[in-house]
């Protein structure tokens, strides 16, 4: 995540680009935009707020050698002042261009901005900024025509949030150049993310806390939930949650003992943990240290909700592991032959 309250656009260029697919060409702009004030006033804070609030960042990545990954090399070549940043632009759209492979890709306008001063931790640095905007919407405008007013429906891109961006840092970790990507247009995610920008996680806290609680999400959805019940489900959900917030570095095994209480179940969660490991291509670290970023991130994609057949819902307070065990119980009515929640309480709110 960055701040912007720094950030300048030193240089920014606009070209369109097409989709080698069904044959449409890109169009490629000559010089540099030149915004009046106005325009600059707005553009600034559209391009940069969307990773104001982006937790997650990402490496470049290349299957042999990352500095033969396209877009790190153009804007490495983009940082330097001597470079011709109007070529390197169109080097990037060609870039973008090459992977549109399948009809459901869009055209559309594409920015290349270089900013300065955007703050990253505690320190300011340059970006790159590649931007694709792909939906236009309508509005009405009005104008004077012989002293009198008319309108008319023109097509303009809404300020409100980009469709695709991507922000290279000019700065780097162990791992390489920092990168933050948005995409709100999720119907082609592997097309920006792996085939034009090829990016991937990196080996943080961030990525290892989010791994961990994915996984912890899936095995309770489809080993608890199906075997033991939607109480159990939820129980477990709060149980990790809670577990992370408390403790400032994971142990797994450490984790399995305070979160189960049968040794059944921590057999099941191992050999599920393996199989997910093995579909996923993601490594489960034995220990790491808890991202609250992401933490916060992941708890709200937690759903604690106990959905039944009879069009009834019963909701648990994901920060409140207790609650579940201690105040409700399942059980089955041999009468009517269906199974049965009792919920106990003091006063209804």
């Amino acid at each position: 995540m960055i701040k912007r309250h720094k950030a300048s656009l030193k240089s920014c260029i606009i070209h369109k680009v097409g989709n080698k697919f069904n044959g449409t060409k890109n169009a490629f702009s000559d010089a540099i935009v030149h915004f009046d004030e106005a325009t600059y006033n707005l553009m600034l804070p559209y391009l940069l707020k969307p990773f104001v609030s982006v937790a997650e960042s990402y490496r470049f990545h290349h299957h042999s050698d990352v500095g033969l990954n396209e877009i790190n090399t153009y804007s490495e070549q983009l940082f330097k002042d001597d470079v011709d940043f109007v070529d390197i632009s169109k080097h990037i759209v060609s870039h973008l261009y090459e992977q549109s492979n399948s009809a459901q890709i869009k055209t559309g306008d594409v920015l290349i901005c270089h900013f300065e001063n955007v703050q990253y931790e505690d320190y300011f640095t340059d970006a790159i900024g590649i931007f694709k905007i792909e939906n236009k919407t309508e509005f009405f405008q009005t104008y004077l025509e012989d002293n009198n007013y008319d309108i008319l429906v023109q097509k303009g891109i809404q300020a409100k949030k980009v469709d695709k961006g991507c922000l290279i840092l000019n700065t780097s970790d162990m791992e390489g150049k920092i990168v933050f990507s948005v995409d709100n247009n999720t119907y082609d995610t592997q097309y920006w993310i792996k085939s034009f920008l090829n990016i991937k996680y990196p080996d943080d806290s961030n990525q290892h806390t989010k791994n961990c609680i994915e996984l912890c999400r899936e095995f309770s959805k489809e080993v608890l939930q199906p075997n033991f019940g939607g109480q159990e489900q939820t129980n477990f959900l709060a149980k990790t949650v809670d577990f992370f917030k408390e403790n400032e570095i994971v142990n797994i095994d450490t984790f399995k003992e305070e979160v189960f209480d049968e040794e059944d179940k921590i057999q099941l969660f191992e050999d599920y943990k393996k199989t997910y490991e093995s579909d996923n291509k993601v490594l489960i670290r034995n220990q790491f240290d808890v991202s609250e970023i992401a933490l916060k991130k992941q708890k709200q994609k937690i759903k604690t909700e106990i959905k039944l057949d009879t069009n009834i819902q019963i909701k648990l307070d994901v920060d409140a592991p207790d609650a579940s065990a201690e105040y409700l119980e399942r059980g089955y009515d041999e009468e009517k032959k269906m199974h049965f929640y009792k919920v106990f309480f003091n006063d209804e709110t």
